[in-house]
């Protein structure tokens, strides 16, 4: 028995010392990659005319897989100043430029993610569903105050301020 255990000791140790001699040092490869300097970033129009809508969307199970690939597709739409879509809500909410992009277009930009997300009930909206605005906010959006004197703007800005604050207390 004594001799059977020195024989697999001295196995042992010499696989350990003849492993261990053999120290190949891995081949490096320096590889060069190209990265394009071409910038992708999307250009807005500052004299275009943007139009938002809300629709909801049908079909979504999760909020990354789902709502975020959604959310990136139409984002990535030339013409497209924002997109948000709200996994929770199941509905989404696009900025976009009227001449480049149509409520058709974005309908047919949820339908090419996928064939189970179907939209309905586009509609257009001057601001978001909980979208915050301040009074100079919604006075802008008001047209009442075009086509007429430097007085009567004055005086037509004054009114509607003064109007909003009320409706904020």
């Amino acid at each position: 028995m004594r001799i059977f255990k020195n024989v697999i000791i001295a196995t042992a140790l010499l696989l350990a010392f003849t492993s261990c001699k053999d120290k190949a040092e891995p081949e490096v490869k320096t590889v060069n990659v190209e990265v394009s300097s071409k910038e992708v970033s999307k250009t807005l129009d500052p004299n275009a005319t943007y139009a938002k809508v809300e629709f909801g969307i049908d079909g979504m199970t999760c909020a990354m897989g789902c709502a975020k690939t959604i959310e990136k597709k139409m984002a990535k739409m030339d013409g497209v100043k924002s997109a948000k879509v709200d996994f929770d809500k199941r509905l989404a909410m696009v900025e976009y430029d009227e001449a480049k992009v149509t409520p058709e277009s974005l309908e047919e930009a949820v339908a090419k993610v996928g064939d189970v997300y179907k939209v309905k009930d586009i509609k257009v909206v001057n601001s978001f569903e909980g979208e915050v605005k301040t009074c100079s906010e919604i006075c802008k959006e008001k047209k009442d105050c075009a086509n007429k004197t430097e007085a009567e703007k004055k005086a037509c800005k004054e009114a509607c301020k003064k109007e909003c604050s009320n409706k904020l207390k």
